[in-house]
Order: C-alpha cells, then sequence, then structure tokens
C-alpha cells in the first residue's frame, strides 16, 4: 500500500482498512470512501460530514481533506483512490466543481456502487495490466455515473487564506520523511512567517507543527507495516521518524500499545529484529 501523496499519476489504488484519524492532506487522485463497519467523520475543506455504515462518501481530485474517528467502536472502511484520467465523461465536473455535500447516506447508495468497489478490489489483486487498466476506468465511471446524479455539484471557489493552507499541505505531504524538515525551514521556503503558519496548525487543523508532521509520519509507518520482511527500526525511519524514543511513544498515544505488538496482531509475525 502506498502512501497516498505518492499514488503514481495513473495508477488506481483500492483497500479496506481500520479507520483512524488521518491529519489534512492532498493529492491529486479522486477518494471514494465506503463506510463498512462503524463510523467515521469526513472532513473536506472546513466542512465535516458524519458517515454511518453503508454511506458513500468522494473527494474530488486536490481538495484538502482529513478524517476523525470519535466512535470506541472499530470503525472499517473502504477506501478507493484513481487519477482522473479514470474519470472518462465525468473528468470536466471533477476538475472544475465540488460537491455541496460530498457524503451520500446508505438510502441513496446505488447498489451499483458497493458492486463497483468490490469488483475494483478484485482488480486489485490481479496486478496490472491493459485489462484491469480499461476495467478499472469502467467501473471508476460506473461509481460516477451513479453518484453524481445524488450529489450537488458547485463551482470551486477560492476561500480566503486557502492559498497558505494549501501551500502548507502540500509542501508537509513532500517533505515530512526529511530529518531536517522544520516550521523554520518550511516557512522559508513557503515565503510565509513562522508565525503565519503556526496560526494555520492552530485555527485550522487544531494541532501544532510537530503533532501534525508526526501524524504523517506515523501513518506512512503503518502503510510501510504491510512488508513483514522490514524491521520496526527500519520503516520508523523510512517514514521520517529521527529517533524510535519519538516513534514509540506516537505510536503509544494512538494504539495503546507498543508498535511490535501492534504489527504481530496486524501480521501474525514478530518483528524481524525480534529474531
Amino acid at each position: 500500500m502506498h502512501f497516498f501523496y505518492e499514488l503514481k499519476e495513473e495508477q488506481m489504488e483500492i483497500y479496506e482498512k481500520e479507520s483512524v484519524h488521518y491529519p489534512p492532506h492532498i493529492h491529486k487522485s479522486m477518494e471514494c470512501i465506503y463506510v463498512t463497519s462503524g463510523t467515521l467523520e469526513l472532513g473536506v475543506g472546513r466542512t465535516l460530514c458524519h458517515m454511518e455504515t453503508g454511506d458513500f462518501g468522494i473527494v474530488f481530485p486536490n481538495v484538502i481533506h482529513h478524517y476523525q474517528v470519535f466512535s470506541r467502536e472499530e470503525s472499517r472502511a473502504l477506501y478507493f483512490l484513481a487519477p482522473p484520467s479514470f474519470a472518462g465523461f465525468y473528468l470536466e465536473q471533477l476538475q472544475t466543481c465540488q460537491p455541496k455535500n460530498p457524503v451520500l447516506p446508505a438510502a441513496l447508495v446505488h447498489p451499483d456502487i458497493p458492486y463497483a468497489l468490490e469488483r475494483l478490489r478484485e482488480l486489485a489483486d490481479l496486478g496490472e495490466g491493459q485489462q484491469q487498466e480499461a476495467l478499472g476506468k469502467a467501473f471508476t465511471q460506473i461509481i460516477l455515473a451513479r453518484a453524481f446524479p445524488c450529489l450537488t455539484l458547485q463551482k470551486r471557489g477560492e476561500q480566503p487564506g486557502q492559498d497558505i493552507v494549501y501551500d502548507m499541505v502540500a509542501y508537509m505531504a513532500e517533505h515530512y520523511t526529511e530529518e531536517e524538515m522544520s516550521l523554520t525551514r518550511m516557512a522559508q521556503d513557503l515565503g510565509y512567517s513562522p508565525f503565519a503558519l503556526s496560526r494555520v496548525f492552530s485555527h485550522t487543523f487544531h494541532t501544532n507543527f510537530n503533532r501534525y508532521l508526526n501524524e504523517l509520519r506515523l501513518n506512512q509507518a503503518l502503510s510501510l507495516m504491510q512488508d513483514a520482511d522490514a524491521s520496526v527500526t527500519d520503516l520508523a525511519m523510512n517514514a521520517g521518524f529521527t529517533s524510535m524514543r519519538t516513534f514509540n511513544r506516537v505510536f503509544q498515544e494512538r494504539f495503546h500499545m507498543p508498535p511490535r505488538e501492534y504489527r504481530k496482531r496486524m501480521t501474525g509475525k514478530a518483528d524481524t529484529a525480534e529474531k
């Protein structure tokens, strides 16, 4: 599983996983979310939408979004990311519009949508190929054909302060694994004052720079855990953490267990460093 920002231009990606808090981020792909159990909060721009089991959400390309989970019960969802080229007839709308409300309640979700998502997941298991790509585009357009009539689309418009938010999210996405990443460096590179960036973290993201950075790195480390051959130390370093102490602390705060125990439960294998 690739981290969202590293999705290749013409590659689709789909997987079902436990939903967790995910900080504001952005990518060039369209993203669909289908809640399979529990509840989920989908934040798009400054709008926070509640999602129940069976609800379907869609995030258009290059739109800042995030996830939150408030329930103590496990929440799972099917996440589908596709490059804009998969949209076919709907490409222009994806690029120039945005839904007034990006979530369809279960009662409005056409059966073709979960059916197409399941077929896309089967295709992903088969690997890449011309036939898989053609079918991927076809099922993507079926999803859009069933979802768009139920969405109220409006032209995209810039909101006050949106440029700095976009610049920050995009910059963090590109540099979060770098050891020398800092608020001061980002301010210098983007041409904003550190104070202005700190205000965005506080008032828009409701966090601070270090916590946001650690969230990005932690989510990357979680995706790297799919590789059973890499040690926990290696995946933490590859995600950008500069010390295992910080990684263990951040991991413990979210999952209330050490990363090696979590990985053993997830994969059924002990960390290679322990062997």
